[in-house]
């Protein structure tokens, strides 16, 4: 079966989307796996399903790179509100993408007739460690230790419908090695759904600069969830201030977020790279 895709990004997470409104059922996992190899496939951190829903403009998929199925992306979910927007699905300035982690609101950004940006209604930021998951009691985890690589760090964990441990270095993340350290945190035994993990350096009171190690991918340029979650976490820890704009650096270009008493809001690019088609019996799918 041959299948077209849209290849896109934000800021530089890339996946490869595919518009499920006119394509049959297939393998997802399986062409996750393949398809994201970036020597042998396409190339991307893994790919997104763009799905009619009952109770939104559409539902969003999400396969890593690894072939598990994730529950959000907020660069992803950027990029889907773009593909729906352009493609004529629907398109309204506002849009309601449905998700595993529920329906997230998308403000589109629109620029001679296209979705350039968007302006995301992540939801409350989750604090409770059973609700994470992590396997810490109490009401919250706000720097607490943990030791993963032999080195005892302090870590706070927040689900953004997805769970991040965040850690705050006191130098340029891009020094670490992160391909060494990083699957040491994924697969920690304090979390039992394994984690996402950013690194976090502040550079002032409304800017961050993050590096990040994505469960089922490994690093990417950006993680519009762990980005929300690194936010929040230096406005637990007194770094930021409550409901003002935060600016995080990522390797990939700059999203900003604001934590409120009762949302978190990301701000960013969703940007097309370009459209293609497969055929997936070339890689036994």
């Amino acid at each position: 079966m041959k299948i077209t895709f849209t290849k896109m990004h934000g800021c530089g997470n890339d996946y490869i989307y595919v518009d499920m409104f006119h394509t049959p059922a297939f393998d997802f996992q399986k062409a996750a796996i393949a398809l994201s190899d970036r020597h042998f496939g396409i190339g991307g951190d893994g790919i997104i399903l763009i799905c009619p829903s009952d109770h939104a403009d559409a539902k969003m998929r999400i396969f890593n790179a690894d072939g598990s199925e994730g529950m959000m992306c907020g660069n992803g979910i950027r990029c889907v509100g773009k593909y729906v927007y352009d493609s004529g699905i629907a398109r309204k300035n506002q849009l309601q993408i449905d998700s595993l982690s529920g329906v997230k609101i998308l403000d589109m950004e629109i620029r001679d007739g296209k979705a350039v940006a968007a302006r995301v209604d992540m939801g409350p930021a989750i604090l409770t460690p059973r609700e994470i998951p992590v396997n810490l009691s109490g009401e919250t985890a706000i720097s607490v230790p943990i030791n993963a690589d032999g080195v005892e760090r302090k870590m706070t964990c927040v689900s953004m419908g997805n769970p991040h441990a965040v850690i705050f270095v006191d130098h340029d993340p891009m020094e670490l090695e992160l391909e060494k350290i990083g699957p040491l945190f994924e697969h920690h035994p304090l979390f039992p759904q394994r984690v996402n993990t950013e690194f976090v350096q502040v550079i002032d009171r409304h800017t961050l600069k993050m590096r990040v190690w994505e469960r089922g991918s490994g690093e990417t340029w950006a993680c519009g969830t762990g980005t929300c979650a690194s936010a929040v976490a230096a406005v637990l820890n007194g770094y930021c201030p409550m409901d003002e704009d935060i600016l995080v650096h990522l390797r990939g270009g700059d999203l900003t977020i604001r934590y409120t008493e009762q949302t978190v809001y990301m701000t960013g690019p969703a940007t097309t790279a370009f459209t293609g088609s497969v055929e997936l019996a070339d890689y036994g799918i």
